[in-house]
């Protein structure tokens, strides 16, 4: 420091006055070809489009989307009329609800993951026990916790709805109508409606689950629009990729300088959150606790099997893919070493999807970082995070740096309210 700032420095402070507020940010510190390729990784204008779904052949057409879109607010697809998907993914917190458990028919089991980006992601849940989103958006619908609603009220639905008819004749053709349908019926529901599904003929049956199966294609379509928006850290990046010696303090704070640096560096943090989306969409152990009252999680290791036994994965006959489509299920891990292990979650946006973890067991950002620092013993099998050694300081600077990954959705506005009729 020139003795000129020392000088202001020594005033200010016998003034009372917080020097560092007011005296020149350092330089910025050099990036090396290494760490810029790493943040040039990261930024969302490396984010590719939307990958496609061969399991769903409507996944990118609009009026798809449109009657998604419907249903994703609508409470009567629930079995009590108050619980729509955009109940527990609600479009002001980044598609979350800010429970630690989600809140449907009944409590849940677990935390509800952002929409956001979702549809880059070859696995969905926690555990991953669904490989496409649009049979992720199936489960809810019958699960009593959740909608607490069967397939045969859904199809029913669907037929004596004008409006809902009509759209889904646009995208999937004629509805079924001359089908004698009990009041609810479902393989899942409970024993008076799995008897009822039973007591149906097979052709009805099916003719009911491939309605069902459209519905959760129609809604994955329009999750597909669910896109992040450019944020603090992408225009630094931007600016760093164009200049490294470009100094860009209205994008990124220095202490958020030092938290990126931290990120790709000393924390390692970026080996399971890379990418534009900050997630590599695997499965890890890291030693959270257990969801209080609830057994420790199997994660993965119970996941890749429910996703294998289910009747509407890649393979099944309600998809639309090939057989050489469905490589992801096909060659998933399958081990020992999966035991607790769950989904890397995005960190775009993070600031307002808390709490956090599977189960919402850790309530602020800060406690996380400190969870990862500490490294703790896992319940089961073991923790793949190893302690970070950071300080105080350094947690706090990696802390501002992932303050700097949330921004509106790319997302045109119309998607993110309920509609108007």
């Amino acid at each position: 420091m020139s003795k000129k700032l020392l000088t202001i420095a020594i005033v200010l402070i016998a003034s009372g006055v917080t020097a560092w507020n007011y005296l020149p940010l350092p330089n910025p510190a050099q990036w090396t070809e290494a760490e810029i390729q790493l943040i040039d990784s990261l930024s969302l204008a490396n984010l590719p489009l939307i990958p496609p779904d061969p399991s769903n052949a409507v996944a990118d057409l609009e009026q798809a989307a449109e009657l998604g879109y419907r249903l994703f607010f609508d409470t009567r697809l629930s079995s009590d009329g108050n619980v729509a998907c955009a109940t527990c993914h609600q479009p002001e917190l980044m598609f979350t609800d800010g429970l630690r458990l989600s809140m449907g028919a009944a409590l849940g089991t677990r935390n509800a993951p952002s929409l956001v980006g979702i549809a880059y992601s070859p696995w969905f849940y926690w555990d991953g026990r669904k490989d496409s989103q649009w049979a992720q958006a199936l489960a809810p619908l019958e699960a009593e916790i959740e909608h607490g609603s069967d397939r045969v009220r859904l199809t029913k639905l669907m037929q004596t709805d004008s409006p809902y008819a009509a759209l889904y004749q646009t995208v999937f053709g004629s509805l079924p109508v001359q089908l004698t349908l009990p009041e609810s019926a479902s393989p899942l529901g409970n024993r008076t409606q799995q008897a009822a599904w039973k007591a149906m003929d097979a052709p009805t049956r099916r003719a009911v689950s491939q309605v069902f199966a459209n519905l959760g294609k129609a809604i994955a379509a329009y999750q597909r629009k669910l896109i992040p928006g450019l944020t603090a850290f992408d225009t630094y990046a931007a600016a760093v990729i164009a200049n490294p010696a470009t100094r860009q303090p209205d994008s990124l704070s220095a202490s958020q300088v030092a938290g990126l640096r931290i990120f790709i560096g000393k924390a390692q943090c970026v080996s399971c959150h890379n990418g534009p989306l900050f997630t590599n969409s695997e499965f890890h152990n890291t030693g959270v606790l257990a969801v209080p009252g609830q057994l420790p999680a199997m994660g993965r290791y119970d996941g890749i099997r429910l996703a294998r036994e289910d009747p509407f994965n890649c393979t099944g006959e309600f998809s639309d893919a090939t057989a050489s489509d469905c490589i992801e299920l096909r060659f998933a891990a399958d081990s020992n070493d999966l035991v607790g292990a769950h989904k890397t979650p995005t960190l775009r946006n993070l600031t307002l999807t808390a709490p956090y973890m599977h189960g919402g067991q850790i309530d602020t950002l800060r406690q996380v970082l400190q969870h990862y620092n500490d490294a703790p013993l896992s319940m089961l099998s073991h923790n793949e995070a190893k302690p970070l050694g950071l300080r105080p300081v350094e947690l706090r600077q990696l802390e501002n740096f992932l303050t700097s990954l949330t921004a509106p959705l790319a997302t045109a506005k119309r998607w993110l309210r309920a509609p108007a009729d």
